[in-house]
């Protein structure tokens, strides 16, 4: 989340009856239900047997771990833009820890053999941190996507404003980073963030996020993509652009009460036919909630945004 992760928390303080939803992570399944993570204190966590019924379950963290405060001070247990990924008999989730407007950051990972509190064998273990930055640094450590390949590697895109977006690649067995992997840039606007990696049909597609979000219905994120034949890149949108020059090609932008569409994040489907974001509601005093929709290809094999799943039109 996002350089203005402050602001995000200010307008829209948690109640019962307002629970705003931001950055949710990949929706993976446990069991009989899907479950996503997001924005918040420990890290939210919400569950569904059916993609339309969702209810909140417990914080990731009730403690958080002491390397925190060593590598963020300014850190207070607010953490940001989570990601999930099952693999090798456990979930492994990514989080961002960081302060307003700052590159003092890390991303940190837990892992869990189940997501179901009500399992006996429940319970996050504190992996470490995957990786930080400084103001030494030309990235900004913070909302990670991870993707596995077919050639059993592992990637990790992250990174917010500053240079731009990076791709590192990770231990495939401790999902920690590699040992002597380089953060390569991947792709860069003005206002850039939130990336995505996901694999469609001999391609690897990059999404990103352009503009300001935590501004309720006056937020401009939009959805822009380019892809690759290569993990590592380099990305091109549909017209060739490099998009560590500034080339990304429009997938998702406001749409009536729909505002400011971001964080593109894979939903329970392997062959990625649906895809879930957050949105600004514009007939909501602009609160941000979870949307889910089918995810389409053109014949030249471009992602496009289909119908909604959730919310659904009774919504």
């Amino acid at each position: 989340m996002r350089l203005a992760a402050a602001f995000f928390v200010l307008i829209f303080p948690a109640s019962p009856s307002l629970a705003a939803i931001h950055d949710p992570s990949s929706i993976v399944r446990c069991g009989k239900e899907a479950w996503y993570f997001s924005t918040g204190t420990g890290i939210k966590s919400h569950h569904t047997p059916d993609l339309l019924t969702w209810t909140e379950g417990p914080p990731v963290f009730k403690s958080i771990p002491a390397w925190h405060s060593e590598f963020v001070p300014e850190n207070r247990g607010h953490l940001w833009a989570p990601d999930v990924i099952e693999r090798s008999g456990r979930y492994w989730l990514y989080y961002s820890v960081s302060s307003f407007g700052k590159n003092t950051s890390a991303i940190g990972l837990v892992s869990a053999v189940t997501l179901d509190p009500a399992d006996p064998r429940f319970g996050w273990k504190d992996e470490g941190m995957v990786i930080r930055s400084t103001p030494a640094d030309p990235f900004n450590a913070i909302d990670p996507s991870v993707l596995a390949t077919r050639d059993g590697k592992l990637w990790m895109v992250f990174g917010s404003f500053w240079s731009g977006i990076y791709e590192v690649e990770l231990d495939g067995g401790t999902g920690l980073l590699k040992k002597n992997a380089k953060p390569e840039k991947v792709a860069w606007n003005e206002d850039i963030e939130a990336p995505t990696l996901i694999y469609y049909d001999n391609h690897y597609y990059l999404f990103v996020n352009w503009g300001y979000c935590c501004r309720g219905a006056k937020s401009t994120y939009e959805i822009r993509v380019g892809r690759s034949s290569k993990a590592s890149g380099p990305f091109r949108d549909k017209d060739g652009n490099d998009l560590t020059k500034g080339g990304g090609t429009l997938f998702l932008k406001s749409e009536g009460r729909f505002i400011g569409p971001g964080h593109f994040a894979n939903a329970v489907s392997p062959n990625n036919t649906r895809f879930a974001f957050h949105y600004y509601d514009g007939e909501a005093n602009g609160v941000s909630k979870l949307g889910i929709r089918e995810l389409t290809w053109s014949k030249d094999g471009w992602p496009q945004a289909g119908k909604w799943i959730f919310p659904t039109p009774a919504n």
